[in-house]
């Protein structure tokens, strides 16, 4: 289908004027007087042959053709500056979704951002969270950082850093609490992983008291619940260090127990683009 010649700076003034509704305004934003504004759109509307405005006794308003008009001419605007914005600085910028579990982008991606935006400001970072379950391929992530051994199907895994989980809990809590087995008598916060608690006092050589109370789906949620005097929570040490110096939390005892890593995962049908090398070597000397 043959494609329209059509005046760029007639559809400028258009989509102006149908945003505004205004041609005064209209053609302050495009620093033109408000003649040479009514002059583009005339030329327009010639060129098409119908009316794109109602001409008004206070204002304009948009006919049907140009309401219709519109939305396709802003959208278009919209995604040409898009693209363009890629190109600031005379270096195109590449887009990068990274998915990050929410205790690490929390505790240890957030804090240290800044720094991969100065060593990389041609990459646009789209930062989202998750609790560990997702689906790499079907949400159309770049990169995602999970919580794991590593070993998962498809997927390239690079390790971050080792999560060792202590139990934490709030000042108040910890003095109830002198030795370990003092913990069978206070109430044990759970994550949707069963196994830590019981692994957690087969190391410090221990009975595992029967499981029992709320089980929460990410460690942000239990660290918040231990911090309220909840309970005792079993948490990765170093993404609640800030929590540990402000004494929101407390660590209780030496005893930790290895339940996994934090790793920084891509798809092996996907092959590293620029944006997702960067990425990843960022982490890996930030780590």
């Amino acid at each position: 289908m043959d494609r329209p010649t059509l005046p760029l700076n007639g559809l400028r003034a258009f989509e102006a004027a149908a945003r505004h509704l205004n041609f005064t305004r209209a053609a302050l934003e495009l620093c033109v007087t408000q003649a040479a504004l009514s002059h583009r759109i005339k030329g327009l509307e010639a060129r098409l042959g119908f009316a794109l405005f109602r001409r008004l006794p206070r204002g304009v308003a948009l006919t049907d053709e140009g309401a219709a008009l519109f939305p396709v001419i802003n959208d278009a605007f919209d995604r040409i500056g898009a693209v363009l914005g890629r190109f600031e600085g005379g270096r195109p910028r590449e887009a990068l979704t990274v998915s990050a579990v929410a205790t690490f982008a929390t505790g240890w991606l957030l804090p240290r951002l800044d720094g991969f935006a100065v060593a990389h400001p041609d990459v646009d970072l789209r930062l989202l969270t998750h609790n560990n379950r997702i689906d790499q391929a079907g949400e159309g992530l770049d990169l995602a950082i999970r919580f794991g051994d590593g070993a998962w199907q498809g997927l390239d895994a690079v390790r971050i850093c080792d999560a060792p989980l202590v139990p934490m809990c709030a000042p108040a809590l910890a003095r109830r609490v002198e030795r370990p087995r003092d913990l069978a008598g206070v109430p044990l916060l759970r994550s949707y992983r069963p196994d830590e608690w019981p692994r957690w006092f087969a190391a410090a050589r221990l009975p595992a008291p029967p499981a029992r109370g709320p089980v929460f789906d990410s460690s942000l949620a239990i660290a918040s619940a231990a911090a309220s005097g909840a309970g005792v929570a079993l948490l990765p040490l170093p993404m609640f260090g800030q929590d540990l110096a402000a004494e929101r939390l407390v660590r209780l005892f030496d005893v930790a127990v290895d339940a996994g890593a934090y790793w920084l995962t891509r798809l092996r049908s996907r092959a590293e683009t620029a944006a997702m090398r960067a990425f990843r070597e960022w982490m890996a000397a930030a780590a």
